[in-house]
C-alpha cells in the first residue's frame, strides 16, 4: 500500500502493541489472524530487540475498579477482568516473550498505550523520536496510540502486514486512512521494506 520516505534512521523504535495470550484463538478477546501476522513481528523484534517495547492492555481487577463508560465496558466483558481472568492471558505470546530482556514492556489499562505516560517516558529516556508499529488490533488501541503518538510529535511508520483485528472491513479501512488521510504523518510500509531499511548502529 504504502512506502517509506526514508529509512527509520537510528533514533527509531518497533512499538508492538498488545500481542498478548489474551488475544490468541481460544481466549476471550480472540483476534483473527493473530498467528499470521506473528512471524512478521518476531522478524521486526529480532531485528532490534534492545529497541524494541511491547505494550500490554490490563484489564481492571474487577468491573467495580472501572471507571465512567469502561464500567459498562467491563459489565459486558466481566469475563477479563482480573478477578476472573487466567493470569497467564495477560503475558505475551511466548515467542515475543522471549525477546524480554533486552526488549521492554510496558503496561496501561486504557487503549491509547500513551495514556499514562509510562511509554513517552520510555522513549524519551532512549532519545527515540520513530515508531515503528505493529501488533493489534488496528481499528483500536493500534488507533489510539498512532493518533497520540502523532500528537506528541513522533514520526510514525505502520507495519502494514504486520497489524492484525477482529474486522477485515476497518482494518483495511484504516490502512487507507494511515496511508491517505494522514499521509504526512503517517508511513505505511511492508515489515520487509522496514526491515530492508532500518540499519542499525554498531
Amino acid at each position: 500500500m504504502g512506502q517509506l520516505l526514508s529509512p527509520p534512521g537510528p533514533r527509531a523504535a518497533h512499538l508492538c502493541i498488545d500481542m498478548q495470550r489474551l488475544f490468541e484463538p481460544g481466549a476471550p478477546w480472540a483476534t483473527p489472524w493473530m498467528d499470521r501476522v506473528l512471524p512478521r513481528i518476531i522478524k521486526l523484534a529480532q531485528h532490534a530487540p534492545e529497541r524494541t517495547v511491547f505494550t500490554r492492555f490490563i484489564p481492571p481487577r474487577s468491573k467495580h475498579d472501572a471507571r465512567g463508560i469502561w464500567r459498562a465496558y467491563y459489565e459486558k466483558w466481566e469475563c477479563v477482568t482480573r478477578e476472573r481472568l487466567d493470569p497467564e492471558l495477560i503475558e505475551l505470546v511466548p515467542a515475543l516473550a522471549a525477546c524480554v530482556p533486552p526488549a521492554a514492556i510496558v503496561d496501561r489499562p486504557i487503549y491509547n498505550a500513551f495514556g499514562n505516560g509510562r511509554l513517552q517516558a520510555h522513549l524519551d529516556a532512549h532519545g527515540i523520536d520513530t515508531v515503528i508499529v505493529s501488533g493489534g488490533e488496528t481499528d483500536v488501541c493500534v488507533l489510539a496510540t498512532v493518533l497520540a503518538a502523532i500528537d506528541i510529535g513522533y514520526r510514525v511508520i505502520v507495519a502494514e502486514d504486520a497489524l492484525c483485528s477482529s474486522s477485515d472491513q476497518s482494518h483495511d479501512a484504516l490502512l487507507q486512512l494511515y496511508a491517505e488521510r494522514f499521509s504526512i504523518q503517517i508511513e505505511v510500509a511492508s515489515t520487509a521494506d522496514i526491515l530492508r531499511m532500518w540499519i542499525l548502529d554498531d
